[in-house]
Order: C-alpha cells, then structure tokens, then sequence
C-alpha cells in the first residue's frame, strides 16, 4: 500500500513539472539578457527587467490591460448570471423542449470556434448597423462572442449543482413562507457557489487568453484592442524580440493566477457551505 502511494506521488510530481515547466521557461526568459535568449540553460546567472521595461514602455499598453479587463469581467459577470438562471429553468421547471435544449448545449460544445469564426464576423458587422456598440472594432463584440460560447459549458455545470439541491428544501422555504424569488438568492445561490466559482474560471480564462476573435473583429484602430494584440508590436517581419514577448506573457500570466487565487478561497468556503447545508 504504501509503495502504490509513492508510484502514484512520483507520477502527481512527474505530470506536474511537464506542466510547470512551459511557466518557468517563460519566466526565465522574461529576466534573461538579450544574449542568453538563444541558450538552453535552466537559469540564468546575471537576470534583468529590460524586457519588462521594452513592455511597459509601449504605447497604449495600459489601455490594452484596461481593455482586457473590461471583457474579461463582463464576460464573468453577464455569464454567471445568464447561466445560473437557465441552470435553474432546466433544473426546476418543466416544460416542451427542455431535453432537446439541454442536447443542444452538449453540441455547441463540440463545435469548433475556428469554424465560427468568419461567419461571426457577418454577423457582428450586420449588428454593428444596428447597434454600434457591439458592431467590429467595439469591445462589446468580444463580449457577446465570449458570453455565447461560455454559456453551455456554464449552464451545464451549473445544471449538476442546482439538480443536487433537494426540492425538499424548496418545499420547506415555501412552508417557511419564502417566495422562489427569495428561495433562489438567499437559499439556492450560496449552495451552488462552487460551480459558480468554476465557470468563473473558466470564462474569465478565455476571455483574457484570447487572441483570434480580438484579431479578427479588432480590425482597425488601437483605442479597444486587447493584451493579446498588444504584444503583435514585438513580432517583427525581420526579427522578433523574445524577451519582449516572453515578459509580455508573463504579465498577461500575473492577473489569472491572481484571480484564480482570490476565486478559489472563496470555492473552498462555498463548498464549506454547500456541506453543511
């Protein structure tokens, strides 16, 4: 038994430092002088915050943080809220066609966003002549395209936790006098926080990682890109500057670990929560 424990600790530590090690080599060549870039060494004796310093020092790039939070936090926002009422609609309510819509959020997780991606530019441009703020070249397009592809994968994790909520103690709030308005923020809300917790995650990671709808819906002007296009200046035709990039990303890095730390306090005592009631 025990040396079954320490096999499987050996592979947990193993597993591990193949996904660390793409972290660490970016930091590590973040702080390495322009002359170590090219070596292979897993560290670097005489460290430096030029690239840091190349980073910040580009035009606009406090924007583009600002920018990115923005979509970032709307997408968490607007998803969490759209997707734990719909959670409770499919968990609670019966009604024609709620089996053939849960299917359908099974299989719009499995279309692939590349294959979306032009079509959605036809149609963000025809929303932009009706409503400009979420036409091309608007934050508001990325926002709504994260929003709609961050809600299946939400509603249908939400749906699980809503679903393990016994109706039994709806029923005893409705005996208690509460209306299921009050059940489903005072009572239902709390319990279902650690899902709510981890689509979080997950919208607020793909929303501050993306690349290809700020590329192709950004098309013109600097006022609303993103991080992820700020860094396009260190991608030169003749060269490219590594130590640029890698600080970039670095930075980019810094805010997720950050609110994946505060977030998964909060998951440990929601799940607390979900326990004791």
């Amino acid at each position: 038994m025990r040396r079954g424990q320490l096999v499987v600790d050996a592979v947990c530590v193993v597993i591990a430092a193949v996904v660390a090690f793409p972290l660490y080599w970016m930091v590590l060549s973040a702080f390495k002088p322009a002359g170590e870039l090219q070596s292979t060494r897993l560290w670097t004796a005489a460290p430096t915050v030029d690239s840091f310093r190349r980073v910040l020092d580009v035009e606009n790039f406090g924007l583009y943080f600002v920018n990115s939070v923005i979509v970032a936090v709307a997408v968490v926002a607007l998803s969490l809220l759209v997707s734990f009422l719909s959670a409770v609609a499919l968990t609670r309510f019966r009604f024609r066609g709620r089996t053939v819509l849960v299917v359908m959020l099974l299989v719009a997780q499995m279309v692939p966003v590349e294959a979306l991606t032009i079509p959605l530019f036809f149609l963000l441009r025809s929303f932009g002549q009706v409503a400009p703020a979420i036409g091309l070249n608007q934050l508001g397009s990325l926002v709504l395209v994260h929003l709609a592809f961050s809600l299946p994968f939400a509603i249908w994790l939400l749906r699980g936790f809503v679903a393990a909520v016994p109706a039994e103690l709806e029923e005893a709030a409705a005996l208690d006098g509460a209306s299921r308005f009050r059940f489903t923020w005072q009572v239902l809300f709390p319990l279902v926080a650690p899902g709510l917790v981890a689509a979080s995650v997950v919208s607020f990671i793909h929303a501050w990682n993306d690349f290809l709808f700020a590329k192709t819906f950004l098309i013109s002007g600097t006022e609303n890109r993103t991080l992820p296009l700020g860094l396009l200046v260190f991608f030169k035709p003749e060269e490219q500057d590594w130590g640029a990039i890698m600080a970039g990303s670095t930075l980019m890095t810094v805010p997720v670990l950050v609110f994946f730390v505060l977030v998964q306090r909060h998951l440990v005592s929601g799940m607390a929560g979900a326990v004791k009631g």
